[in-house]
């Protein structure tokens, strides 16, 4: 497995397709089976690992996001990684005068209590596709909205990547994977589950024929009796993130949610187990 440092170090490998996993690192299951996934469909895969500083609000966790390099790189060679690119911040960032921005998508959820971390997804996405020039990307569907942002930018700037979007890789109790959990405490942890388990609820409810929006006013009655601070609860178009109050098979049930000093995401598709 090769290692690189800079994008110079880089030259895509011609007859064969490359797959391309972009990551922040702290690797866990959700990361390897996008790996997994690239290995079985492409000749030559790529995983970067970075921490992107531009799509941290000032007041959130960059700098102490988990970070365990020699680790992730084991992790990677277990699952027959061929290359990744490990740049530092100087690398990517020589000069901040180039922002890569997309309107629309980004502008509701995660884009309302996140100003500008989309934009940071964005820049940094785009800048790895131009470096790796890979034929397929894949990202994990726990981040609904950056897919649909991606998916967004890929569509409006014409680049010639294909995506796979992978369905969440969750606990054995439901909670969605995340380099984040590791902040919570043992009792928080506990706790954490119960939103995949009211996310269900609503879903089931729904799905049975009940109201939309009387099944979101419960849930987030529930959550809130949970403990958690709900920042929203909602039926969205997955590709427009635009909410919806009539139930299509493509819709999906998005949360965030905060306990204690960790934030939560989740999301659930009609026929997400």
């Amino acid at each position: 497995m090769n290692v690189l440092r800079h994008p110079n170090e880089w030259s895509k490998p011609i007859g064969t397709t490359v797959g391309f996993v972009p990551t922040m690192g702290a690797l866990h299951e959700g990361h390897l089976s996008l790996m997994r996934a690239a290995r079985a469909e492409c000749g030559h895969v790529v995983v970067s690992i970075f921490v992107n500083p531009t799509q941290f609000g000032p007041n959130e966790d960059f700098q102490r996001y988990p970070r365990n390099e020699q680790r992730d790189l084991e992790l990677c060679g277990e699952v027959g990684v061929d290359t990744v690119f490990a740049p530092d911040v100087e690398t990517m960032y020589p000069r901040r005068t180039t922002v890569v921005a997309v309107r629309g998508v980004t502008e509701r959820w995660e884009g309302a209590f996140r100003p500008g971390h989309f934009d940071g997804v964005t820049t940094v996405v785009a800048k790895l596709f131009h470096i790796v020039q890979p034929d397929l990307a894949y990202f994990g569907l726990k981040d609904l909205q950056q897919c649909a942002v991606i998916r967004r930018m890929v569509e409006d700037l014409n680049f010639p990547v294909r995506l796979r979007f992978c369905e969440t890789v969750r606990e054995p109790d439901g909670l969605a994977m995340s380099s984040r959990n590791q902040y919570l405490s043992p009792e928080e942890r506990r706790r954490a589950a119960l939103l995949y388990r009211r996310l269900r609820e609503c879903r089931d409810e729904a799905a049975a024929g009940g109201s939309l929006a009387a099944s979101l006013d419960r849930a987030r009655i529930a959550l809130e009796a949970d403990g958690f601070a709900v920042d929203y609860v909602a039926w969205v178009d997955p590709v427009t993130m635009e909410p919806t109050d009539r139930l299509q098979p493509h819709c999906r049930l998005i949360a965030a949610v905060r306990l204690g000093g960790v934030r939560l995401i989740d999301n659930l598709g009609l026929d997400t187990a």
